[in-house]
């Protein structure tokens, strides 16, 4: 049996429903989605919200994607390589259903359906959120049951609060390109860091909230800035520099406070990312990797600190260690003596990774117009249950009589 495209291991289950709580899935029923029940409203685009929405939906949640009429999330029109849509919209969007609606002119049919919302989702932009009575605290105050969840660029308040904001600016902001890059290059994450940043806490939270809602009856407002986000993830790097006064030396190929942390260069010109984490690790590395023990006793390089003081150093003579051996020798050591390693793959690689595909980390998921793609798979593993099949919708889409 399907249930929101999951995979069920019973074929009944046991549920509680305590005064518009959501209902709780009985211990008898592992295969169950954890969301199952649960309905979702998200006014949205872009990436942040979608991307938390989205996982909900992976949950077993109902998303009811709320898009402005024709053209829809103007996230379907980033590019058309996949199947005819945008890369982008087909990550962030599986498993939804597109409600056409225009949110000015018809804010009736949108306040039925929130009113019979578990959780309300948006990242309009907060002046035009307030304008028209949709931010989170105001959808709140009319449905007190209800989780209400936004996500902005800068949060509320303070001089920012009402500037527009997309993933490279705050990137930007959050000084990630200050820690990327080489030498006097400052550069970007390559990916939709801050969106996914404020997608996982807008997630998170409103999972907490959902838990608390189960034992008080009571909704919540949550608001999350992808600033405040992405600064959290940049928390290590900027208490460094606080601590010492300054930015620790740009570098796209090594760790800035850990070494040997980096890639080497192989004799058979393939590269291989090699991660030291401890003294211990660096002594194994030293007498089962580099055929060195000495090397670990060497005072320049005995402690962390002490490596990382003289990384270029000690990098330049693991380097002249390494070039002449070959990547299935390098690796074969490194991974007898417990060292973490990895290749340097390209996005294909990825794409055929074997761990990926021996554990099934792919869904068949069918897009508009009926073209039929592979989409990675939740990294959720909840009971063994998966993802059998998904679906991303085109503008106005509504898939709930379909689902069995």
């Amino acid at each position: 049996m399907m249930t929101g495209g999951w995979t069920e291991s019973v074929t009944s289950a046991d549920t509680a429903d305590v005064s518009g709580v959501v209902p709780r899935a009985s211990a008898a029923a592992p295969g169950l989605p954890p969301l199952e029940g649960t309905t979702v409203v998200s006014v949205e685009q872009a990436i942040a919200i979608p991307f938390a929405s989205r996982q909900l939906a992976d949950l077993g949640a109902t998303v009811l994607k709320v898009e402005r009429p024709l053209t829809g999330d103007f996230a379907r029109s980033y590019d058309r390589n996949v199947g005819g849509q945008s890369a982008f919209f087909v990550w962030a969007n599986r498993g939804k259903h597109s409600i056409e609606l225009d949110i000015k002119g018809q804010r009736d049919r949108l306040e039925e359906l929130i009113s019979e919302a578990d959780v309300y989702l948006h990242n309009l932009s907060p002046t035009a959120a307030r304008r028209l009575g949709l931010d989170a605290e105001s959808v709140h105050a009319r449905h007190p049951k209800i989780v209400a969840c936004e996500v902005s660029g800068y949060g509320r308040g303070g001089p920012r609060s009402d500037d527009t904001a997309y993933d490279l600016a705050v990137q930007a902001e959050a000084g990630v390109f200050d820690v990327c890059g080489d030498g006097d290059l400052r550069c970007k994450v390559g990916f939709s860091v801050a969106d996914i940043a404020a997608g996982m806490y807008a997630l998170s939270s409103v999972l907490a909230c959902l838990a608390r809602r189960h034992r008080t009856g009571e909704g919540a407002v949550v608001s999350v800035s992808m600033l405040d986000a992405l600064a959290e993830w940049m928390s290590a790097p900027l208490l460094q520099a606080q601590a010492v006064g300054s930015t620790s030396a740009r570098s796209a190929r090594r760790h800035f406070a850990i070494s040997p942390y980096g890639t080497f260069r192989l004799a058979d010109s393939s590269e291989v990312l090699i991660a030291v984490q401890n003294d211990a690790e660096w002594r194994r590395f030293c007498a089962e990797v580099l055929e060195d023990a000495r090397l670990a006793d060497d005072a320049r390089f005995r402690s962390n600190a002490d490596r990382i003081a003289r990384v270029d150093e000690l990098e330049e003579l693991v380097q002249g260690l390494l070039l002449s051996r070959g990547a299935g020798e390098v690796r074969k050591a490194l991974s007898a003596a417990s060292i973490a390693n990895a290749r340097l793959n390209s996005l294909n690689d990825v794409w055929h990774h074997e761990q990926l595909r021996t554990r099934k980390r792919f869904v068949p998921t069918e897009l508009p117009g009926g073209h039929l793609v592979e989409t990675l798979h939740h990294p959720f593993d909840i009971d063994g249950a998966r993802l059998e099949r998904s679906w991303v919708p085109a503008v106005g889409e509504d898939r709930r009589e379909q689902r069995t």
